[in-house]
């Protein structure tokens, strides 16, 4: 059954009764629906992440991880909690990678989706699994990783008109299509004053969800101590224009076309999230892309070791060094945030 089908229908009867709707809304309840209702990881699936491509991925963050404890003096109460986890995939990996330094941790998943938490709980048995952040326990330090979740909240978008800022809207064209349209009320105020007197036709988006996630970790950094790497496509500089974009069976398809039925996401606003990180309380942010976030963590070492190993996955560890970190691929258009609790040490990874 195609549940976008659903949702799309849902959609058409609300704005002909109230108007159009945010694309805040209709991303939030397309990518609530999506995932509530498949596993959408893999070849089968509609999209592959960095731990899916490659167990290279989860053990350089496992690294990271124990390299950072052992460096902040090896606290016994250490906890380890990602924010979608997918499969766990990259949970296990690290794992595995940080139990040989000696680092153990409880392990707390914070997943909204049924169908990847009983996947989750197969990777990781000892996974506690939470509906939000507030759920976990925040008594004790934490190391903190979130791959590919903040894309996916919904973004905020304001269009500039000819006569003034306005919400960008999703609205039914004459043929019951749906169309974005600017909505009738001015939204200056909700403009930063610097970026107000743009060009008319210039969209800015804002995540209200990934600031909020962003300040809540700077907070229990700074009360309880310890670390967070959040890893997604995005942007380290403020950018304009929209970034919305719907993955279907591994292609880019229009993100108004199947409502539900594809993955939703936004390139990730890092300034942003920096500033409510800083605000929540974090000691530093540091940044860099994936690519030389991977390479100064010892990645090419770890590739090479596994080809030393089993000699006849050779093209295939080459074929997935390159996909994590080469520039026309993952390397340069995914970015690593690392945020750390005050008086914890500089992590590894960062120039």
């Amino acid at each position: 059954m195609s549940g976008g089908h659903d949702l799309g229908d849902s959609f058409r009867r609300l704005i002909r009764q109230s108007g159009p709707i945010t694309v805040a809304r209709y991303m939030g309840e397309g990518n609530a629906h999506y995932y509530s209702t498949r596993d959408p990881l893999g070849q089968a699936g509609d999209f592959i992440t960095a731990p899916e491509i490659s167990q290279m991925f989860g053990e350089m963050i496992g690294l990271w991880c124990a390299d950072l404890w052992q460096r902040a003096g090896r606290p016994a109460d250490l906890a380890y909690v990602e924010l979608g986890p997918g499969r766990g995939t990259l949970a296990a990996d690290a794992l595995r990678a940080m139990a040989r330094h000696g680092l153990c941790p409880p392990v707390h998943f914070v997943e909204g989706s049924s169908a990847l938490a009983a996947l989750q709980q197969q990777a990781v048995p000892q996974a506690l699994i939470h509906d939000s952040l507030g759920d976990v326990p925040e008594d004790v330090p934490m190391v903190l990783v979130a791959n590919e979740f903040l894309d996916a909240l919904p973004v905020r978008q304001l269009v500039r008109t000819q006569r003034s800022w306005r919400e960008r809207m999703v609205a039914l064209d004459d043929a019951d299509r749906f169309m974005f349209v600017a909505g009738d009320q001015p939204m200056d105020d909700a403009v930063p004053e610097a970026r107000r007197q743009a060009e008319p036709g210039t969209i800015i988006e804002t995540c209200p969800g990934a600031a909020a996630v962003a300040q809540e970790i700077g907070r229990r950094l700074r009360e309880h101590g310890g670390a967070a790497l959040l890893i997604d496509y995005g942007y380290l500089e403020p950018a304009t224009g929209s970034t919305l974009q719907a993955v279907r069976a591994h292609r880019k398809v229009d993100p108004l076309a199947s409502p539900g039925a594809a993955d939703l996401t936004a390139h990730v606003d890092f300034a942003a999230l920096a500033e409510a990180a800083e605000q929540g309380g974090a000691g530093r942010v540091f940044t860099a892309t994936q690519g030389a976030f991977l390479e100064r963590l010892g990645i090419t070492a770890r590739a090479n070791a596994l080809v030393a190993a089993q000699p006849e996955r050779r093209a295939q560890v080459a074929g997935e060094h390159r996909r994590l970190c080469a520039p026309d691929e993952m390397g340069e258009l995914f970015k690593v945030m690392a945020l750390v609790a005050p008086g914890w040490p500089p992590p590894a990874g960062f120039a």
